[in-house]
């Protein structure tokens, strides 16, 4: 049944009318053609209206006939009996019921408004060519034919406010009821639940997966507008599993669909300035090492190229990071010939040395990489070699050093990358 807004919408319309436009000798005359009557207006229907043509021979054929016949029914009884006292029934309540529920029924099968509307357009020409014969054949006068018209355009739009108005109803119902299975599929998937019970959830919301998922972990300020830039309808997850409490309420994921070879690109781009952390695509079951990965990027602080980060570019520094423990056991005893210096000296050595490790000795793209002139390079790494010695020459102590300073260690408190202070580039220290 529509609700009470649609049913006392439907007694106080302007149908309702204290005249007797159809005396019964008509009516009966009329109800007598009304199984031809409806079975010719199904046939316009789905003649004209393409999304109801195949129709008849399934259910939804079955709503098409049964409403055709108790609008037509509904129409007639209005025609006959006054406006009802007030609190009474209108003699249309049970077609505006029946309307209500073919807007919702179209709203469940995913249909718009559109074919339903022009439905009841079709079917108003069909019921006043033959009303409006019968009511000339029967005598009504010139003045009764038109207000009859007028009666006959006002019920079709009262019925199609109806049936709007039940779709509205049920695309408001469904969605939150849909949008609330994919919220917990979504967390499902973070979780690391099981395919089945993954396979269930998507069943339950009405959902077909997609062949990979790339986890992206931002900041929830940003989640509305990326997911509204990305095609695919990406899942969202505001509460996502595995947060600090810090990270809890500042941090959003959403779960990209087939972000994979030149999508990837297109959904990077529509990502930059978002300090966004991009995960692999996987199976769209395993959706959490994906999460996982883009999580521990940003830990590990990773840098944010262009307010984007795609941990696929990332691989050897996630590796190293992937025990920061042992990271900082090795970092503490590679750098050790420089523990006794301080903070700031220490700082501005061990980037130098990350830097020439990393670029092979060549001072010009040394410097060019740290921003200080080449001479301060060459400064810089005498003093290295006074505090290393021999050691910058062993293989295996080269590689613990590589290993150690790859991943600049985060900052706890934040989860981005603790930046060492710099001197003046053009001053030697």
């Amino acid at each position: 049944m529509p609700p009470p807004s649609v049913r006392s919408g439907a007694e106080s319309s302007p149908m309702a009318t204290p005249d007797v436009l159809l005396d019964r000798a008509t009516v009966a005359l009329i109800l007598g053609r009304l199984p031809e009557l409806a079975a010719r207006t199904v046939q316009a229907i789905t003649a004209d209206v393409p999304a109801y043509r195949n129709a008849l021979a399934g259910p939804l054929g079955a709503s098409i006939t049964s409403a055709v016949a108790l609008a037509l029914r509904g129409f007639l009884r209005l025609a006959v009996e006054p406006t009802p006292a007030a609190g009474g029934r209108n003699a249309t309540s049970p077609a505006l019921a029946g309307a209500y529920d073919l807007g919702r029924g179209e709203a469940r099968g995913g249909r718009t408004m559109d074919a339903l509307l022009t439905a009841y357009r079709v079917g108003a020409r069909e019921a006043w060519r033959e009303f409006s014969r019968t009511a000339l054949d029967t005598g009504v006068p010139a003045s009764g034919i038109a207000r009859f018209a007028e009666l006959v355009f006002a019920y079709i739009d009262s019925l199609s406010a109806a049936s709007a108005a039940g779709h509205a109803d049920e695309l408001s119902t469904t969605g939150r009821v849909r949008d609330r299975h994919l919220t917990q599929l979504a967390l499902g998937l973070l979780t690391g639940e099981s395919a089945d019970r993954l396979a269930e959830r998507a069943t339950r919301a009405d959902w077909h997966p997609p062949a990979t998922f790339s986890a992206v972990l931002l900041p929830t300020t940003d989640a509305a507008r990326a997911a509204a830039a990305l095609d695919g309808h990406p899942l969202r997850v505001d509460e996502a599993p595995d947060l600090r409490d810090d990270e809890q309420a500042e941090l959003s994921v959403l779960l990209v669909p087939d972000a994979v070879d030149h999508r990837r690109p297109a959904v990077l781009r529509s990502l930059a300035r978002r300090n966004a952390y991009v995960g692999p695509a996987r199976p769209w079951e395993q959706a959490r090492v994906s999460y996982l990965r883009a999580l521990r990027a940003r830990r590990l602080g990773l840098p944010l190229t262009t307010g984007v980060c795609d941990t696929d570019d990332h691989l050897a520094e996630l590796v190293v990071g992937a025990d920061p423990a042992a990271l900082a056991d090795l970092r503490a005893r590679a750098l050790a010939p420089l523990a006794g210096l301080r903070p700031t000296t220490a700082a501005r050595l061990t980037e130098t040395l990350r830097a020439w490790l990393l670029h092979q000795g060549r001072r010009e793209d040394i410097a060019a990489a740290l921003h200080i002139h080449p001479q301060t390079v060459r400064y810089r790494v005498s003093q290295l070699r006074e505090h290393f010695g021999g050691r910058l020459e062993d293989p295996a102590e080269v590689a613990a050093l590589i290993i150690a300073l790859l991943v600049t260690p985060a900052d706890p408190t934040d989860g981005t990358r603790t930046d060492p202070t710099r001197a003046d580039p053009g001053r030697p220290d």
